[in-house]
């Protein structure tokens, strides 16, 4: 069963299209990383998705209906980003009792547990913490409140390294135990991409690439040797990512749908070919250009 489903989506703010035809589906008890670099309409999106704001355009279905202002939809989706606003009134432990009475699937002792371990103050007030402890609370009330559809837009956004890496192992193990949808913004593929199944791949409001981790891993190659070799090689292949490499040297990233026996021949040539990340992949296809930093200090 499909939990989200947007054909020709289209989000527009003055003349800017935050969300540019997009078109994809989300399928049930699936942990999907949405990824792009900043400003490539993922908080917009997931804001649509939440029913918090109304697309221009297209349709949007979240558990088969129209998710702006629908209770429905909100009862089913937890939206977890860094600019929530809790009530100022209460303290911690307060919030948590508060969100137990939202969410029926809440768990109190896996709140309780992850709070203590922590080492969150039961009186303090949410707009007392800093931005790291503003992000793991967020984290807590995400996890405990196990909705059929939890959105986490760059969660971590604070936190340190040893923070992000307890809560990547606590949001797999929670999932692992209690299967739903989720949903992870980021712009750093490489973090999250060992808890993820599906990857949606978004530049400028637009969907570039929504598959399976696994298959993205084989989705392109890598290639480095002596220039005219290269060229020779890539010169009828889609090419994503180039890179010189000292005065007769280059390295190409290109889709991959050689056979054995092409790769075979390349070696054969005098080509080194090697895997490209998925982390790295999606950094070239997301890029404005198909060269580096370098080239912006190449003078011809």
């Amino acid at each position: 069963m499909s939990v989200i489903e947007c054909n020709g989506l289209m989000k527009v703010y003055g003349g800017t299209k935050a969300v540019n035809n997009l078109s994809f589906k989300i399928e049930e008890n699936k942990m999907t990383g949405l990824i792009g670099r900043n400003g490539a309409g993922k908080t917009t999106l997931l804001n649509m998705i939440a029913g918090l704001v109304k697309e221009t355009a297209g349709e949007l279905k979240v558990f088969s209906e129209s998710p702006f202002n629908s209770l429905q939809v909100s009862a089913n989706v937890m939206f977890i980003h860094d600019q929530m606003n809790l009530p100022t009134a209460l303290n911690l432990k307060e919030l948590l009792e508060t969100a137990a009475s939202f969410y029926p699937n809440w768990d109190r002792e896996l709140a309780g547990r992850l709070f203590d371990y922590f080492s969150f103050n039961p009186l303090q007030h949410y707009n007392g913490l800093s931005k790291g402890m503003k992000s793991t609370f967020n984290m807590i009330v995400g996890l405990s409140a196990r909705t059929p559809l939890t959105l986490f837009d760059e969660p971590t956004s604070g936190m340190d390294a040893a923070v992000r890496k307890d809560f990547y192992r606590a949001l797999l193990k929670d999932y692992i135990a209690y299967p739903r949808s989720i949903i992870i913004s980021s712009h750093h593929l490489n973090e999250i991409e060992d808890i993820l199944e599906d990857i949606l791949l978004v530049k400028e409001g637009k969907a570039l690439l929504h598959m399976p981790v696994a298959d993205l891993k084989e989705w392109a190659i890598g290639l480095q040797g002596k220039n005219a070799i290269i060229n020779e090689w890539t010169q009828n292949e889609e090419v994503i990512y180039t890179k010189g490499i000292g005065l007769d040297q280059s390295y190409v990233v290109v889709r991959n749908h050689f056979s054995e026996t092409d790769l075979q021949r390349a070696s054969h040539a005098g080509i080194d070919l090697t895997p490209v990340t998925a982390s790295d992949l999606c950094v070239y296809l997301t890029s404005k250009t198909k060269g580096g930093i370098d080239d912006v200090f190449n003078k011809g």
